[in-house]
Formats: structure tokens, sequence, C-alpha cells
């Protein structure tokens, strides 16, 4: 390879390690619990967390610069909330109460636009098991956003 090609490409590199901590930057600011861990199958950077009572999961990011969210049993009042603001309800065919109302089963959408995917099954338990996949770094600090602050008003209660 030329060098000043090799230089492009590892200018580029540099620049894409900028942005993939930059993101998770992002992700922590808006969901303070998320910490460094070790890669997932997205082979990008990964944070998870887990708090007793409020559940578990993970962010990363795949070699696309697209973000991926995993959480698992987490309080469904608040995922209900969460997915309330930031889509409104009944996008999922989960019902005008949104996922706070939500009959236990599992709840799909595939946007094919974007090969966004969502998938949530709410547990007979009263939580919320979601994934939300290969979407816009912007569109996952939102929602963490919205889900921390309503994991927080769910902590007060």
């Amino acid at each position: 390879m030329q060098p000043h090609v090799m230089q492009a490409l590892n200018e580029w590199r540099i620049t894409w390690d900028d942005q993939q901590l930059a993101a998770q930057e992002a992700f922590t600011a808006a969901f303070p619990a998320l910490e460094p861990a070790y890669r997932c199958q997205c082979y990008g950077p990964t944070l998870r967390w887990e708090k007793p009572g409020e559940g578990q999961g993970k962010v990363c990011l795949d070699d696309h610069g697209r973000a991926t969210v995993e959480f698992e049993r987490v309080p469904k009042a608040a995922v209900g909330h969460a997915m309330k603001e930031i889509w409104g309800a009944d996008w999922f065919d989960e019902g005008p109460g949104g996922f706070a109302d939500a009959e236990p089963g599992s709840y799909h959408y595939d946007d094919e636009s974007t090969y966004a995917e969502y998938a949530f099954d709410v547990h007979d338990d009263g939580t919320v098991t979601f994934g939300i996949s290969y979407v816009k770094i912007d569109d996952i600090v939102a929602i963490l956003d919205v889900l921390e602050q309503a994991l927080a008003e769910h902590r007060a209660a």
C-alpha cells in the first residue's frame, strides 16, 4: 500500500476509535450504571450493567457504527414509560397503554428501511426483556436517557 494511503487509513482508524469512545461516553452519560466489559458478538466496544431489582444488560457497537441494547428483567412500568416517551403507545401492538399495561407475550418490529430490529418480551413477573438492534447511536442514547429517568422514578417510589 502506498504511504499516503496507509497514512489516510491510519487517520481514519484513529477517528473511528475516537467516535467509538465518544459513543460509549454518551451511553454512560445517559445510563450511568453501564460499565466497560468484554466485547460481545458485535465486535465493538461493549458496556454492561446489573442492578438488583432493576435488571441487567448490555449496550454495544458493531463494526458498522450501529448500536444494540439488550436488557433483561427491567421493571415493566419503567420500560413502559420510556417506550411511551420515545414512540408513543401501540407501535408494537402492545395496546393503547403501552408496555406498562401490556399483557405477557412477545412483541416484535423489524424496520425494513433501516434494518433495525426491536423485540420485547413482557413477563408474568412484571418485567420486560428487550433488544433493540442496529440503530443509530443517538437513538440508543435517547432510549437510555428516558429509561434511566423512568428507573430513577421507580427507585424513588
